[in-house]
C-alpha cells in the first residue's frame, strides 16, 4: 500500500509539472502571437496614415484647401489649379476689397511663388466670416498660403521664408469684472 501511495504522489507531481510547463508554453505562444498582431496593426496604421496624408494633400487633382485665421476672422480657401476668378462669399474679390492696396495684399503669396497674375493660372472660392475687413484680409492671405503650400513643397519653403505661413495669434483680451474694458479701471475718486 505504501508503494502504491508513493507512485500516486509521484504521478500527481509529474502531472502538475507537465501542466505548469504546458501553461508556460501557452503563455509564450500567446505573447508571440500578440507581438505579431501588434506589428501587423502598426504596419496597417502606418499605411492608413500615409493614405490619409495623401488624401488630405489633394482630394481631387488640382484642388487644394487652406484655412486662415486672424482675430475672430476665419477664411476657408478652396483653390483650383486652373484659370478662373477668385470668388469671396459669392462676390468677386476685387469687388469685396475695392482698394488697390488690398488687391496688392491678397496677391502677395502668388507673387512670392513667382505668379504675377493669379487669375490667369488659378481660381478660388473663399468663404470668410467674422471680424473686420483688415483681419479678414490677413486670414485670406494665410488661407491662400496654406493652400499653395499643399501644391508643392518648394512653395511651402518660399512662403514660410517670407512669413506668409505664420499665423498672427494676437486676440482681443477679455473683459474683466468691475473693469470697463479688459484693463480700463473705473475712475478713482479721492472723496
Amino acid at each position: 500500500m505504501a508503494v502504491e501511495k508513493k507512485d500516486k504522489k509521484e504521478k500527481k507531481v509529474s502531472t502538475k509539472k507537465t501542466a505548469k510547463l504546458k501553461v508556460k508554453e501557452v503563455k509564450k505562444e500567446k505573447a508571440v502571437v500578440e507581438k505579431e498582431v501588434e506589428n501587423k496593426e502598426v504596419k496597417t496604421d502606418k499605411i492608413e496614415t500615409e493614405e490619409k496624408v495623401k488624401k488630405t494633400k489633394s482630394n481631387k487633382e488640382g484642388f487644394f484647401t487652406g484655412t486662415g485665421r486672424r482675430k475672430t476672422a476665419v477664411a476657408r480657401v478652396f483653390l483650383w489649379d486652373k484659370k478662373g476668378e477668385f470668388v469671396l462669399n459669392g462676390v468677386n474679390i476685387s469687388n469685396y476689397f475695392e482698394s488697390n492696396v488690398d488687391k496688392a495684399k491678397w496677391e502677395k503669396p502668388f507673387h512670392a511663388i513667382g505668379v504675377s497674375h493669379p487669375e490667369a493660372k488659378y481660381s478660388a472660392t473663399i468663404r470668410i466670416s467674422g471680424s473686420g475687413k483688415p483681419s479678414q484680409m490677413d486670414a485670406i492671405i494665410l488661407g491662400i498660403s496654406r493652400a499653395l503650400s499643399k501644391m508643392d513643397e518648394e512653395f511651402d519653403k518660399v512662403l514660410r521664408k517670407q512669413g506668409f505661413m505664420t499665423r498672427d495669434s494676437r486676440m482681443v483680451e477679455r473683459k474683466k469684472p468691475f473693469f470697463h474694458k479688459a484693463r480700463k479701471k473705473p475712475q478713482y475718486s479721492k472723496r
